[in-house]
């Protein structure tokens, strides 16, 4: 009996422990790769991986390994457009607070292409005033550091 008692404390414990972890690490549930996003069907990229989580806190993605239709508004965007939705180049206000504070008009917003959706779908593409991008396959939810060139 107390062998088996000893062994239910050391589980707990252990439990404790990684819970823990994942709490002082802010990773909650499972973490996800950065090369699969809703509705992707690219593989992700083979190459190194790129690191867990940056200085603003927000894990980075290989632009290579988003979606195509991400990768083409990336294009629109470094083109300067012409965009296919009205709200493309909307300020985004960062309600959600999940990218690093800036001041009101930082972000902007666009629309990434959902194939088989009549509406605008989920995914953005956010830009910030000093030039860096994120993407976002669940409508605001989550955020990922967009790696250029990589």
């Amino acid at each position: 009996m107390r062998g088996i008692a000893k062994l239910l404390t050391l589980a707990a414990v252990l439990v404790l422990v990684v819970v823990l972890g994942m709490v002082l690490s802010g990773t909650q549930g499972a973490p996800v790769s950065p090369g699969v996003s809703a509705g992707s069907t690219a593989a992700p990229s083979p190459a190194a991986p790129a690191p867990a989580v940056t200085d603003s806190g927000v894990a980075p993605v290989r632009a290579s390994s988003l979606p195509p239709e991400a990768r083409e508004t990336l294009a629109l965007i470094a083109r300067g457009g012409p965009y296919p939705y009205e709200r493309d180049g909307a300020v985004f206000s960062n309600f959600e607070r999940l990218l690093p504070r800036k001041p009101g008009g930082y972000y902007k917003e666009f629309t990434v292409r959902t194939p088989g959706e009549s509406d605008r779908g989920a995914r953005r593409i956010v830009t910030g005033q000093s030039g860096e991008k994120y993407y976002t396959p669940d409508h605001y939810e989550s955020f990922l550091l967009i790696l250029e060139g990589q």
